[in-house]
């Protein structure tokens, strides 16, 4: 039996191998879940799998598991809590490769609550920028957007028109948004809980503008950047140009992508898809590794 899970900041979803039966629990970021919080989830999926004995594999891909130590917290974590030795931890951006590369090289990218972008050359990441967090980085993401409203909407920069939407959207004092960011827990999912605002309202020129402007500093911060040097000159032989999206909100912004920064240049959008599980699924049914 074989347990493989991808874990963003907000969901984490583990499938069996085998049936391809899955499990949704809370994002397992181990840069802000507690050591309880992993020990739950695990006891979740136990249960809803019926596991009787320690006999199976776990592949967890996580965000947060980039940093070794906190890697090696989640690893010891999913062991005591599966009663299993038989765990490896990967980053999310790696599952998120194998998932949607079908083993080609490819830019790949991933736009959820939080961002990160690699070059994949179809076995193994060859580049990827450090991750500063969803307050130094996470550019084009869904915290990202929700920051540019937030931060619009406490200094009245947002059109007196938006604004009265987005108070009655969410019906929270500015001390109580102020709150929310510096004093409560998982300040990045409650930021990024607020860009489907701008989602529902892309017709209005502001918040369009806001998604728009976002998703170009993911392009040129990160894909431009992505691409210079050595490093980016070796991965190209033999890519073709293709970039790849995971993620829910990339998959909500999927036609900003391909009508703005896709629709003219040397890159093309190969596939967007919400979820990598199922890529994930299929890549541990054929791996040798599995």
């Amino acid at each position: 039996m074989t347990i493989v899970a991808d874990s963003g900041s907000t969901k984490t979803t583990w499938a069996l191998v085998e049936t391809g039966n899955k499990v949704v629990t809370e994002g397992l970021n181990p840069h802000f879940s507690t050591d309880q919080q992993v020990l739950e989830a695990c006891t979740t999926v136990r249960q809803q799998f019926e596991i009787q004995n320690s006999k199976f594999k776990i592949h967890f891909y996580g965000a947060g598991c980039g940093n070794k130590q906190q890697a090696k917290r989640m690893k010891v974590l999913l062991q005591q809590g599966f009663s299993t030795n038989n765990v490896t931890v990967e980053t999310d951006m790696l599952g998120a490769c194998r998932a949607v590369s079908d083993g080609n090289p490819s830019v790949v990218a991933i736009l959820g609550t939080g961002s990160n972008t690699c070059l994949f050359d179809g076995e193994a990441i060859v580049r990827q920028p450090v991750s500063t967090g969803y307050v130094l980085g996470d550019h084009g993401s869904a915290n990202h957007a929700g920051r540019k409203l937030l931060g619009d909407y406490l200094s009245n920069r947002m059109p007196s028109r938006v604004k009265r939407l987005f108070h009655n959207s969410f019906h929270l004092s500015d001390a109580q948004l102020i709150d929310a960011v510096y004093h409560q827990p998982h300040p990045n999912r409650f930021l990024a809980s607020l860009a489907p605002f701008a989602i529902k309202n892309i017709d209005d020129d502001y918040c369009r503008g806001i998604l728009t402007e976002t998703l170009r500093e993911w392009y040129f911060q990160c894909l431009v950047w992505l691409l210079k040097g050595r490093k980016a000159h070796s991965f190209s032989i033999g890519w073709n140009g293709e970039v790849n999206f995971i993620g829910g909100y990339a998959k909500a912004v999927e036609p900003l992508l391909r009508e703005g920064l896709f629709s003219d240049g040397p890159f093309h959008i190969g596939t967007v898809i919400a979820d990598p599980i199922d890529g994930l699924i299929e890549y541990h049914r054929v791996s040798k590794n599995s």
